[in-house]
């Protein structure tokens, strides 16, 4: 008899203000079997960040990162600005409907992905294995 596998869960938060489009990001990412935290704005997600990381016995609290960019409060670049001041590497992908090359470079250069809405959700999938598969962060700066 043949037992099937499956993959470790991971951690990964959701910040995106419009509630249709967050949905659909949670339910491709919960297809792949990871564990979604939801919030709905830049600024309850470092709130979320500080609070897990503080937390007691939480020394990985959150394996990726799934932001748009423009968002009340705090924008997904400011966000992962204060994650790389904080010398945490915690995967990122930024979602965008307004791409330009500014900022793709500044997402680049902090090491963020950055794809353009409207997009399949089997690319997120994609992205979000791929950042998954780098070599684990250890969970604290």
């Amino acid at each position: 008899m043949a037992t099937s596998v499956r993959a470790a869960t991971h951690r990964v938060v959701v910040a995106e203000d419009d509630p249709e489009m967050r949905a659909l990001v949670v339910s491709a990412l919960r297809k792949d079997g990871h564990e979604v935290v939801e919030v709905n704005d830049g600024g309850r997600l470092l709130v979320w960040i500080a609070r897990e990381f503080t937390a007691v016995g939480s020394p990985c609290a959150v394996d990726l990162i799934v932001s748009d960019i423009r968002m009340p409060v705090c924008t997904g670049l400011q966000i992962v600005q204060s994650l790389r001041a904080a010398q945490w590497e915690i995967p990122v992908i930024l979602m965008t409907a307004f791409p330009d090359l500014e900022t793709r470079a500044l997402a680049l250069a902090m090491d963020a992905l950055v794809l353009d809405k409207p997009f399949l959700m089997s690319d997120l999938r994609a992205a979000a294995r791929s950042m998954l598969a780098r070599t684990p962060w250890s969970g604290h700066p």
